[in-house]
């Protein structure tokens, strides 16, 4: 793919700003889960939970804190994958769940399986463009991640309804550091290289820091699907007793790699590679579906897990302008790419031959001509001409902030940033309809006698390529590259955002300072897409993209407060009231609340209960608004016929989306007995009830929503002359309602290995992490589907009952080693659909990964590291293609060694 005019401006850009912008934000964020110390510079203290920055202060929304050392453990290939392997995410989009889409490759988090648009992720504690992707952090840089597990929109805006994810950027690291890494599966695929590198150091006698990282990777994916027994060809298909089953070896019925006769005397032959006729293998057919026999299948050639390759790369300088102000600025650069094969243009029993057709073979038509037929109809699985996706995504931020402190210890903050992401895409391979149908349509030349297409006999002037269909490898390069073309786009999204605020503590009650926080921030984040000139000409048969270009702007202020109420008093040793609001007016949707009010108070040494209850907002973002048609393919159950097809499935934005509302509701506890150093639980409930929904609805839950009667999702289903479901438009829309309730719960204990066991070794320490979930339903106000259990199925909202993750790590002088379980509680397939064998028994994940330092190699810091997950190399249920909580990968083993200087 040849750089588009942007990614080149852009790049210029870059190396122009470097030496002169680039920086990491000033604002190291404290954890709120642990008491910080007073701060020793300007900005030292951002809590992610709230805007209030006093020292010491700890919101009442429950905070989870990953460190460096969590991030670390299975090698994930991003900060994404590491965190999906916490029970409060859900990989709802993953480099592993968008193989066949034209999101492939990014890499989202989704805490509460509530959808990836309302985990707002920040940088430093500010937006950062990319559509929450986190592939376009450097790892390399990453201090730590806090998980806000709870609404938080009136301290940070949009989309943090079901909470906030704030990544930090180790700001003041010095020195350099290398790493190389490289992994491979269990099955010898998927092989992965990984070099990162950052750098860092003070200047100016200490004003000034500077520090800049980046990281590459480079990874083969997984290609086909069926490279893994549990995962491709398997598909839902009907028993034939009202019932569905999971079945193996699923293939089309209506199409063959050298074209599948559908009807007249011939039907059920299939073309052999040199034209010649067999009869082909069914199986047992089911629909337009056939199990056990050669029925072809995507699933051959598709990939399983996309290959990728990428780097993100961050450079920043932080400079105390004087002792009261401090200046950072930061620059991010990032770009994914690839090119691998995407999935086929088949034809589906829609061809229709007819009997002097040139390339026919003579014993076919003396067959026809006996029987008096002039034609037939045939589908054929086009494997000659199957698609490839060649896509390229760039994303380029800037960022200059001031930090300073005035007056009695307020403290105030501005910043701007402007980012941009591009997403370049071709897909060569799609047919052209009127180009195809002419080739199809051939005939022998009365003057040459050789085949041409029956448009020429009439105009002589066109440049048709007849096309041989019958046989695989038939059709020539000619006839091919006139029948195909490469659906194209050139896309760009921009986000400017700026801001101000100001903190401190403006007087003092009985119990302590009150702390307040003020500000104002405003926000544009624009889109433009243009597409080649066969996409707009609608020139493709099955896929094509579509021009968009849209904006939006909002503008909001916000304010909190904490207020001490009671101090050193027999069970209310520490209450505290944490108020906040925020009002944001978008130029699409008019002005909205959003507000919080919480409480924390410490009833004994070491135990803190608390309690929130907040109202969080959401509006349409620009996929949400402005995309147009994306395409993707699912088998869908449709309980109407009682039969599964393999569909084309669409989706798109939609303009008139109205914002989302939210009613969070958090409560629970935490406890650090002082009695027992490095001991630590927490424990809290949470309930969220959003009404007005933004989101898209999975195609099988459209075709269910459907024959339980909500006409609106009707529409959306496209059936043929024959019912058969042809097409499902999964575009955005305002659901009703919904709404999600569990518990989270967290302990963790961390001691010196000598205080359990004599004389042992190192320091440990054991951390268990669980997330149950009471309920997951949505409403449409026809019918109400609760997703608890469903947690097969591929593309719904499914969530297991339970989820926990289980580590142990011990660390030594020399040696290092951590053990892991990931625990998935049993459930179903998909309980929308009565299927026979859709039960999913529990799942235990083991980790194991061990470190070793070396001895000082010419004065510098050697670790060699090895990490092994799914150590058991534990299969996958069956039919879990694109899971967000099995792993279909296998075994996957990284060796890798850094160096510090």
């Amino acid at each position: 793919m040849t750089l588009s005019r942007q990614t080149r401006r852009s790049l210029l850009l870059g190396c122009s700003l470097v030496p002169a912008v680039v920086a990491l934000h000033g604002a190291a964020l404290a954890q709120e889960a642990a008491k910080s110390e007073e701060a020793t510079s300007v900005g030292e203290i951002v809590v992610t939970a709230s805007r209030i920055d006093r020292a010491g202060f700890e919101a009442p929304t429950p905070t989870v804190r990953v460190t460096a050392q969590d991030l670390s453990v299975g090698a994930r290939p991003n900060i994404a994958a590491a965190l999906n392997d916490l029970p409060q995410f859900r990989a709802t989009t993953s480099p592993q769940t968008t193989g066949t889409n034209t999101g492939a490759g990014n890499a989202p988090v989704d805490l509460r399986g509530l959808g990836i648009s309302r985990t707002l992720v920040l940088l430093n504690g500010r937006r950062f463009s990319g559509d929450n992707d986190l592939n376009l952090i450097p790892s390399v840089l990453t201090k730590g991640v806090d998980v806000v597990t709870g609404g938080a929109s009136a301290a940070w805006g949009s989309g943090a309804v079901a909470g906030v994810v704030n990544i930090t950027i180790d700001r003041t690291f010095t020195g350099l550091k290398l790493g190389v890494e490289g992994g491979e599966s269990s099955f010898h695929d998927a092989k992965q290289v990984r070099l990162e590198g950052a750098a860092g150091k003070a200047f100016a006698d200490g004003r000034g820091h500077f520090v800049i990282g980046a990281e590459y990777l480079d990874n083969d994916g997984v290609i086909p699907k069926d490279s893994r027994p549990n995962i491709g060809r398997w598909a839902t298909v009907s028993n034939g007793a009202g019932r569905f089953i999971l079945a193996p070896n699923v293939g089309f019925s209506n199409a063959a790699p050298g074209g599948l006769i559908m009807s007249g005397v011939l039907k059920g032959k299939t073309f052999n590679p040199d034209g010649t006729l067999r009869d082909f293998n069914y199986g047992t057919v089911v629909g337009t579906n056939t199990v056990g026999g050669e029925g072809p299948s995507n699933d051959d050639l598709s990939p399983l897990v996309t290959p990728q390759k990428r780097y993100a790369s961050m450079a920043g300088v932080t400079y105390d302008l004087t002792d009261k102000v401090k200046l950072t600025a930061e620059l991010r650069r990032s770009r994914m790419w690839n090119n691998y094969i995407w999935f086929g243009d088949h034809n589906r029993g829609n061809l229709t031959i007819k009997s002097d057709n040139a390339f026919l073979p003579a014993a076919v038509k003396s067959a026809l001509a006996a029987a008096g037929q002039t034609s037939f109809t045939m589908g054929r699985f086009n494997t000659e001409a199957y698609p490839t996706i060649d896509f390229e995504r760039v994303s380029t931020q800037g960022t200059i902030a001031l930090d300073g402190e005035f007056g009695d210890g307020w403290r105030w903050s501005a910043y701007y940033s402007h980012g941009e992401n591009e997403n370049n895409i071709d897909t060569p391979g799609f047919f052209l309809t009127q180009n195809y149908a002419n080739a199809v349509d051939s005939v022998i030349s009365p003057t040459t006698g050789q085949p041409i297409c029956r448009v020429a006999l009439t105009n002589a002037s066109t440049s048709c390529v007849p096309i041989n269909l019958f046989g695989q490898g038939a059709p020539s390069k000619a006839a091919l590259d006139y029948v195909t073309g490469t659906p194209s786009q050139r896309e760009t999204s921009k986000l400017d955002v700026g801001g101000f605020s100001l903190r401190g503590e403006p007087f003092s009650l009985p119990a302590g300072p009150v702390s307040i926080a003020v500000g104002a921030e405003a926000r544009k984040e624009s889109i433009d897409r243009t597409v080649g000139a066969l996409d707009a000409a609608k020139a493709f048969t099955t896929f094509s993209f579509s021009a968009m270009s849209g904006s939006y702007s909002v503008k909001e202020g916000f304010a909190e407060v904490l207020v001490p109420v009671i101090r050193d008093v027999p069970v209310f040793n520490k209450l505290e009231v944490n108020a906040a609001a925020r009002i944001s007016d978008y130029n699409t949707t008019g002005s909205i609340w959003s507000w919080k009010l919480g409480a924390t108070n410490e009833f004994f040494p070491g135990f803190r209960g608390r309690i929130t209850k907040s109202r969080d907002i959401r509006s349409a973002n620009l996929s949400e608004l402005f995309t147009t048609s994306t395409t993707g393919y699912n088998t869908i159950v449709d309980q109407k016929t009682n039969s599964s097809v393999y569909v084309l499935t669409n989706g798109g934005g939609n303009p008139n989306l109205t914002p989302e509302t939210a009613k969070t509701f958090t409560t629970g506890f935490a406890y650090s007995p002082p009695a027992l150093p490095g001991f630590n639980i927490s424990v809290d409930y949470f309930d969220i009830d959003i009404d007005n929904v933004i989101t898209t609805v999975s195609a099988q839950d459209i075709v269910t929503r459907c024959n339980n009667g909500n006409a609106d999702m009707c529409s959306r289903v496209t059936r043929d002359a024959s019912g058969t479901i042809s097409r499902i438009v999964s575009t955005y829309v305002n659901l009703a309602n919904y709404k999600t309730d569990g518990v989270d719960a967290e302990i963790s204990y961390a001691t010196a290995f000598d205080r359990i066991i004599p004389n042992a070794p190192g320091r440990i320490r054991a951390r268990w992490l669980m997330t149950w979930v009471n309920s997951l339903t949505t409403n449409d106000k026809v019918s109400k589907i609760e997703y608890v259990k469903s947690q097969g199925y591929s593309f719904g909202l499914g969530t297991p009952k339970t989820r926990m993750t289980g580590s142990l790590d011990w660390s030594g002088q020399v040696f290092s080693a951590n053990l892991r379980a990931r625990y998935i509680s049993a459930g179903d397939y998909n309980r929308t659909v009565d299927l026979v064998n859709g039960h999913i028994k529990a799942y235990t994940y083991v980790d194991l990964g061990v470190q070793a330092k070396l001895p000082e190699v010419m004065g510098h810091e050697v670790q060699l590291y090895a990490n092994a997950t799914n150590l058991f190399d534990k299969a996958p249920p069956v039919s879990s293609l694109y899971s967000p909580y099995y792993d279909v990968i296998g075994r996957y083993v990284t060796v890798g060694a850094r160096m510090r200087f």
